[in-house]
């Protein structure tokens, strides 16, 4: 007994440390998490919802504690009767976003692993049972070390998961699991390879035939019989591919941007999901970013779930005048852990990405100023003109008798073209050489 209450012992609390810390890494998603379970639609506990964060953090900050004082062997019987009611109450949990098919994700290790529902419920099971073995076997945990050591360990693994706790709300989650982490590419993280499984689909149709209710399954096609159709209830078999971003999108009020913006070069982006709750503070700051983006030849815009209403008081109250776009408050809020919070994004790569705190630590080191677009009613301008080598205009070459013309070249697609454009920083079609008469 005793060398299997050890073996639960270990199992337990690294397991119990290692899931608190995943989630402790990034307390505000966990928040959310906990928002999504106590949505009307789950457990119907809505009042719960604005102290999502607090309760957070002290679920994790005492998951991560209790593992620590299992495996110190602090107080065995607090211990272990505080795993026993949290297993309890997470298996329940667990059991009833599975059976009801209320969550997809419960949560148990943050971003870094995803398991469905009724993973997690298996999950919960298999440690209740490891719990429950410490709990009958609670007589053979025993201090690894002295009295002395053991109450300072205890005392250090709380004191560390609560300063780690608030050091990652303060700035940004220390390791980012997420698909918007430095160095990913956004567009590459939208994208469905061609040879991705597709979801598997069973249909059970239901039509009254001479009185009868027969049933009829097929994978979607609609079926060859005759009667009065009733209705069709749809079952997932297997799940398709679902690609690591989803539901984002860079939109204004009448077109989706997103493939352009992606594809720019040194784009500053300030995500809000909420710019009713952006903190004051960070806001306060963006005046100086966008003058400092700006004066480096950085394009900056905003991304927020608000509308208009509250962009435009935002961008008084705070004088700023970049554009906001629009994207769904959920993926802002997987974008960045942080209202506001701060991207680069060179195309659609993200390079840099900080909490307001760290504005500072933003590096935008001068850049080219990029030309500004030629739309179609200016390309007549869009043209280069030389007389005898000397930079002109069309109204000049316009003006020239042409008895003085010896010979009139127009490039394009040259060589010559892309060096002009590269040492003037222009967006020319073509040349116009003009060679007069000696």
């Amino acid at each position: 007994m005793k060398i299997v209450v050890n073996i639960s012992r270990i199992l337990v609390g690294v397991l119990f440390i290692f899931s608190g810390f995943i989630k402790l890494n990034d307390p505000l998603g966990f928040s959310y998490k906990l928002q999504e379970y106590f949505s009307p639609d789950v457990l119907n506990i809505p009042f719960l919802e604005p102290y999502a964060l607090l309760i957070s953090v002290f679920v994790v900050v005492f998951e991560v504690v209790l593992g620590v004082f299992l495996l110190i062997g602090y107080k065995p019987k607090f211990t272990v009767w505080s795993l026993l009611l949290m297993i309890v109450f997470f298996t329940f949990l667990t059991f009833y976003a599975a059976y009801f098919d209320k969550v997809k994700d419960c949560g148990c290790f943050g971003d870094f692993l995803k398991l469905k529902p009724w993973e997690s419920f298996g999950k919960d099971v298999v440690l209740l049972i490891f719990i429950l073995i410490l709990f009958f076997g609670v007589q053979h945990i025993k201090p690894i070390f002295g009295k002395l050591p053991t109450t300072v360990l205890a005392l250090l693994g709380f004191i560390l998961s609560l300063w780690f706790g608030y050091h990652v709300l303060m700035h940004l989650p220390t390791i980012d699991f997420r698909a918007y982490a430095i160095g990913k590419n956004i567009k590459e993280g939208m994208t469905i390879p061609e040879d991705a499984p597709k979801t598997e689909q069973e249909y059970s149709w239901k039509f009254n035939v001479n009185g009868e209710e027969k049933v009829i399954v097929t994978n979607g096609s609609y079926p060859s019989i005759e009667g009065e159709f009733v209705g069709v209830e749809t079952k997932v078999i297997q799940e398709g591919y679902t690609p690591p971003v989803v539901d984002f999108s860079i939109e204004s009020a009448d077109e989706d941007l997103t493939e352009y913006f992606l594809e720019q070069e040194n784009l500053i982006v300030v995500v809000s999901y909420s710019l009713e709750k952006i903190e004051q503070e960070g806001a306060l700051k963006l005046k100086a970013l966008q003058k400092r983006a700006r004066k480096n030849n950085y394009q900056i815009i905003g991304l927020t779930a608000s509308g208009e209403e509250a962009k435009q008081r935002i961008n008084e109250a705070y004088e700023i005048d970049f554009d906001w776009y629009l994207c769904d408050e959920k993926a802002l809020k997987t974008v960045v852990r942080s209202n506001p919070g701060i991207l680069e994004l060179d195309g659609g790569t993200v390079m840099q990405k900080v909490h307001w705190n760290d504005l500072d630590d933003l590096d935008l080191p001068k850049v080219n100023a990029k030309p500004e677009p030629i739309i179609e009613e200016e390309k007549e301008e869009a043209i280069a003109y030389f007389i005898n080598g000397i930079s002109s205009t069309k109204a000049e070459v316009d003006a020239l008798d042409t008895e003085i013309i010896e010979s009139v070249n127009v490039i394009k697609d040259s060589v010559e073209l892309k060096e002009l454009n590269a040492q003037n920083n222009t967006l020319y079609i073509g040349i116009v050489e003009v060679i007069l008469k000696k």
